[in-house]
């Protein structure tokens, strides 16, 4: 089976040698989208404030997934890790505004810290593809 790399412009992902998403077949894994911003230097956004980075990073995985030939609605599986579990409540919200019934199969784990001390959430998920022929060269730009 032939692997494809999806990325998007900018690609934060490229200096660190990892992969935005890899799609297999009909299936897209994406690597964990934290709630970096568009700016050059991909600094996390909102300090300290977990809703502006949870909404920044649902944006970049809707980004990541368009480029791969999805979306959020092809999602089967996503993995949420927090630095603290006391914003469960507000990651069951942020889940009905972003899928919609049948939602994705979910993970929610606390971590002692992510990449970034300032980073406070991050997801990854698996998704299927929606258009065939769409791989690699789908870019999206910030």
């Amino acid at each position: 089976m032939k692997l494809e790399q999806i990325h998007t412009i900018p690609d934060p992902y490229a200096p660190f040698l990892l992969s935005q998403a890899i799609r297999a077949g009909d299936l897209l894994y994406l690597s964990g989208q934290a709630g970096a911003g568009a700016g050059d230097d991909g600094g996390i956004v909102g300090d300290g404030d977990f809703d502006s980075q949870a909404n920044q990073a649902f944006l970049n995985l809707e980004r990541a997934l368009r480029a791969g030939g999805s979306d959020l609605e092809h999602v089967i599986k996503v993995t949420i890790f927090l630095t603290s579990m006391s914003n469960y409540a507000n990651v069951v919200k942020l889940r009905r505004k972003w899928f919609s019934p049948p939602y994705p199969a979910d993970t929610i784990v606390e971590v002692s810290a992510l990449y970034t001390p300032e980073a406070h959430i991050e997801i990854e998920a698996i998704a299927v593809v929606r258009e065939t022929g769409q791989g690699a060269s789908r870019m999206d730009s910030w």
